[in-house]
């Protein structure tokens, strides 16, 4: 059965509950991971597995109502290849503010329930070259993976197929695969293992932007600029059904 649309207040807020669950379970899992082992690669493997899971579910739960985008590459991306001629940027700057707003709260919500004080400042820089460009690479497979899955028709797989991509590029990026600039900002509010110091924050951003346009570039290249066959949860600004 086919959900009625949403309307916009309830999207936005299904951005902000989205985002917010989002990177509670990345920097929760982390400072988890921390408490649990001293191998870094233990910790790496806690953390993935669980943000990858946590993502899976809230693409399919959140998906029929928002799109579940909870990023602001894949808004973005997604308002320039097929809907900037439809809409303005009323609802673009609505999901990007509720983004921003729901992982600075996730961040301290995490902090929070580990009996940390929110707000502490993340003293782990990441700002060299070769991080940069694995963030750069993280972001363009994640928007390629989102715009393929719209122009194949595979809406059914998204849940897995992004949620699968995220976890594996934490893995083979040196970057940990950050890949969205509203959860990098929260994750600039926690010292543990999954920040990320407030300095190296622009560049992030700049690189996870470049890799936006390197994705819909490729995306082009291999899909073509026809419209979509169908809109996958997770991928557009609209209900999938």
């Amino acid at each position: 059965m086919r959900m009625s649309p949403a309307s916009l207040p309830r999207r936005v807020l299904a951005e902000f509950t989205g985002t917010a669950a989002l990177v509670a379970v990345i920097v929760g899992s982390g400072i988890r991971a921390d408490s649990l082992s001293q191998d870094t690669g233990v910790r790496l493997l806690a953390n993935a597995s669980a943000s990858a899971i946590g993502l899976g579910l809230l693409i399919a739960l959140l998906g029929p109502l928002s799109g579940a985008h909870f990023n602001p590459v894949v808004t973005l991306s997604e308002w320039w290849t097929r809907r900037r001629d439809r809409e303005g940027g009323r609802e673009v700057l609505a999901y990007l503010a509720a983004q921003v707003a729901g992982a600075v709260g996730g961040a301290l919500l995490a902090e929070a329930m580990f009996g940390r004080a929110p707000g502490s400042w993340s003293t782990e820089p990441r700002a060299a070259l070769h991080l940069l460009l694995g963030e750069a690479v993280a972001t363009a497979g994640l928007v390629l993976v989102v715009q393929g899955l719209r122009h194949v028709g595979r809406p059914q797989l998204a849940p897995v197929a992004v949620a699968g991509y995220i976890g594996a590029a934490i893995w083979f990026t040196s970057s940990g695969s950050f890949a969205n600039p509203a959860a990098t900002v929260g994750r600039s509010l926690t010292d543990s293992f999954t920040g990320i110091a407030p300095s190296s924050v622009p560049a992030y951003a700049a690189a996870q932007l470049l890799g936006m346009l390197a994705g819909m570039g490729l995306a082009g290249v291999l899909y073509g600029t026809t419209g979509p066959r169908a809109e996958p949860a997770g991928a557009s600004g609209r209900p999938s059904g």
